[in-house]
């Protein structure tokens, strides 16, 4: 603690004794001064205690101590020391009533104490409250850096930070999710706070800010390396942050910047070592991958995974995407390898993990964002992220699951779609492919012929022609179904391969059309 009025009040050797404002004497004193001049205002820094003589004051005059001790009050003066037997034997009764008016403590000092020695004891005492703020900070310093070496993750530094503060600590990860928080109950607090971390995010590394109020402060530090913003650390305390507990803070954020944002140069090698390890996989070599994946892809290769691929159109990139991936392995401890390909990110993340639902929920949040009405042509925003995603696969498969990827890709593209998965292609119906704008082109023309004809009411052709088909060419079933004689359902067919000019008997010629009526009636499809 700093040095206060109380504490000098008790120090045996200056003598002092307090004349008023005896309420307020835990007042810490940034410094002790002396000054005759009638307004030291103008020179005061605030936090003072000051020593006077009254050489210059007339200090038994009320109104002129009233106006003294109020403009010293006003610019933060802590106390006032006045040295008796030198121009007054006694300090002046309208001296004591003015500081008592005002709560400004004014303290006696004999003469035989001479100013110089309290200046002498609030300096030893900043000093050593000082040492002592360092000492706890160096102390802190160690601390946290044991936390970090015994490899517990973020969340024991959290614990020891709190507790230096005597406060909460949370960290954000680079989405500003809640990543870690103690106390624990400090979890629901920091997570109200994710307003303010995008806030943080929006600045260039490092920053920081302070939010709430002198009951609930809270101070946001920006972590990462460079100007990019990985992460955040918020403290919450109940007062500002003193010396001590400023070096604890300072060096969590250190300790968890190391933590959470690893130098470009190690990044950059786990990038290469993942782009071997990649095409070891595709080549068909998943024993020489998995030799070189070693601990640090290992884990990854001995369970189900799906290999993704990202293609950003410009102006956009893919980077957003695979920071939301990264910290979402990062907070589940999944292993996650990515290898950026120039507009293109290929990764590859355990099946049903964190990862994946990011990957999934980055894009729900895509569509609902460039959400367009739906009948416009299927084509990628421009900005926009769009994601290929294959079936579950193992090492020895990767290969076939990149092609997986590609093409759900390539559909998401043609469908303006942020996010296909290969089950969408590979399992259930072909019928969601027919939406793309070459099968509808090809039904329109197909089927224009036989539409044209029942504008003109000369029959029911089309509506014929798909009861038919639906009921594999049997007449009863399928008019039965229309409500008319079997007979005129033959004649109908009839004219069906007059118009169309060909046979029905042709099974190409029923799946052509089936799938022309199909395209043509789907939901997100008008009528001809």
């Amino acid at each position: 603690m700093p040095p206060t009025l109380a504490s000098l009040v008790q120090h045996s050797a200056l003598k002092l004794t307090v004349r008023a404002g005896a309420d307020r004497l835990d007042a810490p004193i940034r410094w002790a001064h002396a000054s005759e001049l009638t307004d030291p205002v103008p020179y005061m820094e605030g936090g003072e205690l000051l020593l006077v003589t009254a050489t210059n004051l007339d200090a038994e005059n009320p109104e002129a101590m009233r106006r003294y001790v109020r403009r010293l009050a006003g610019a933060g003066v802590v106390g006032l020391g006045f040295a008796v037997g030198v121009h007054y034997d006694d300090v002046p009764q309208a001296l004591i009533d003015a500081a008592e008016e005002s709560g400004l403590p004014l303290l006696e000092v004999p003469r035989r104490t001479p100013f110089l020695a309290i200046a002498k004891a609030v300096s030893s005492e900043i000093a050593a409250d000082q040492y002592r703020a360092v000492t706890a900070g160096f102390e802190a310093q160690r601390e946290l850096t044991k936390a970090a070496l015994a490899g517990d993750g973020p969340g024991e530094i959290l614990t020891r930070l709190a507790a230096h503060v005597d406060g909460w600590a949370a960290l954000y990860d680079a989405s500003g999710a809640v990543v870690a928080a103690a106390p624990d109950w400090a979890a629901r607090r920091a997570a109200r706070l994710t307003p303010d971390v995008e806030r943080l995010r929006e600045r260039p590394a490092p920053a920081s800010m302070v939010v709430g109020d002198t009951d609930d402060r809270v101070e946001l530090q920006s972590l990462g390396t460079g100007r990019r913003v990985r992460g955040a650390l918020a403290v919450g305390t109940g007062a500002a942050l003193g010396t001590a507990e400023r070096y604890a803070v300072h060096s969590a954020v250190a300790l968890l910047t190391l933590t959470t944002a690893r130098s470009r140069s190690l990044q950059g090698a786990e990038q290469r070592l993942g782009a071997a390890v990649l095409r070891m996989l595709l080549a068909g070599q998943p024993d020489h991958a998995r030799a070189v994946a070693g601990d640090l892809y290992g884990g990854l290769l001995d369970a189900p995974f799906r290999l993704l691929i990202a293609e950003a159109s410009a102006p956009s990139t893919t980077a957003p995407l695979g920071e939301a991936m990264e910290a979402a392995a990062f907070r589940t401890g999944e292993t996650l390898l990515a290898v950026p390909e120039g507009e293109r990110l290929v990764v590859l993340a355990a099946d049903g993990g964190a990862a994946v639902e990011a990957c999934a929920a980055y894009a729900v949040a895509q569509e609902a964002h460039e959400a367009r009405p739906p009948r416009e042509p299927a084509a990628p925003e421009e900005g926009q992220v769009v994601v290929g995603l294959s079936a579950p696969a193992g090492p020895i498969a990767v290969s076939a699951a990149y092609k997986q990827a590609e093409q759900a890709l390539s559909v998401a593209r043609r469908r303006g779609r942020a996010l296909v998965e290969h089950e969408e292609l590979a399992t259930g119906s072909v019928l969601p492919l027919l939406a793309d704008d070459a099968v509808r082109a090809f039904a329109d023309g197909m089927l224009r012929a036989l539409h044209e004809h029942d504008a003109k009411g000369r029959g029911d052709l089309v509506a014929s022609l798909r009861a038919w088909l639906s009921h594999h060419g049997q007449w009863d079933a399928a008019a039965a179904d229309l409500g008319v004689h079997r007979h005129t359902l033959r004649y109908r067919m009839r004219r069906v391969e007059e118009i169309l000019g060909r046979s029905l008997d042709d099974a190409d010629v029923r799946m052509e059309l089936w799938l022309a009526l199909k395209a043509t009636s789907s939901p997100s499809t008008p009528e001809p």
